[in-house]
């Protein structure tokens, strides 16, 4: 598998939408404290006006409008739409917290234990950052395949999450297996991660999008206690362990034991 490293200049402000003509980087210049406000201003007002409208249907000249600027102020900035919801899309995922930066009560219990930590709190980050989750989903799916593929480069090069160090803490501690590679366990916990956190989330966005909808509290955390298990067999060590949340004996259980 290759892996292509880029550092964030090499991004570029407008991405172009044909798929035949390869994406124009452009270099950022130098902004000025004003020019940068209004630039930070835009970003701010087209990240509502995306996760409301999505990505096809949302129009430039609302997002003008809205800021009561022209049109052509906003290509001044980003020089296309795909170059304006790129700018975006990094603003929602660089608010997400990294992996590690769950509480240490949550830290000393390990690997497998901070991700069910962030597993069962995704519906409250939800509806505390609606915008930012609902414009990662957009980028995810609701774009077209070359803006995807920057936002792939872009994921690769900034890992905003921290995917890397959570990967070398879980090694460090004695509950990730030290006979994989790490970039191996970081793709595998990258694809699996954000398909299953994916699809809790739009349990609330897009109800159908994944073909489940409905579940219960229980089930779901049947379903994330199910998930942590392929994962620790799969890149845990046998000293690993994902705790069960305890569940009081059954009346009838209760009385055998007695007896």
């Amino acid at each position: 598998m290759w892996v292509i490293v880029l550092t964030p200049d090499h991004f570029m402000a407008g991405v172009s939408t044909s798929a035949l003509t390869p994406p124009q980087y452009r270099r950022h210049p130098v902004q000025r404290p004003r020019s940068e406000g209004k630039r930070l201003l835009i970003v701010e007002t087209a990240m509502r006006h995306f996760a409301e409208h999505g990505y096809h249907a949302a129009r430039m000249s609302d997002i003008a409008s809205g800021l009561e600027i022209a049109k052509g102020s906003i290509f001044q900035h980003f020089k296309s739409k795909d170059g304006l919801f790129f700018e975006v899309y990094k603003k929602a995922v660089r608010s997400f917290p990294p992996y590690l930066d769950a509480p240490a009560a949550v830290l000393q219990k390990g690997f497998f234990e901070i991700l069910r930590y962030w597993l069962a709190r995704t519906n409250q980050m939800l509806q505390e950052n609606w915008v930012p989750y609902r414009i990662y989903l957009i980028g995810n799916y609701g774009t077209d395949l070359v803006l995807r593929r920057e936002i792939n480069r872009f994921l690769v090069a900034e890992d905003p999450y921290g995917w890397a160090a959570f990967v070398h803490y879980g090694v460090s501690r004695g509950d990730l297996r030290s006979d994989l590679d790490i970039e191996m366990i970081v793709s595998i916990l990258e694809w699996t991660m954000d398909r299953f956190q994916d699809a809790l989330l739009t349990e609330a966005l897009d109800p159908g999008l994944f073909r489940r909808h409905g579940q219960v509290l229980e089930k779901k955390e049947a379903r994330i206690q199910q998930f942590l298990d392929v994962l620790q067999r799969a890149i845990g060590t046998a000293t690993a362990e994902t705790k069960r949340p305890s569940t009081n004996p059954k009346p009838r259980e209760a009385k055998r034991k007695q007896r």
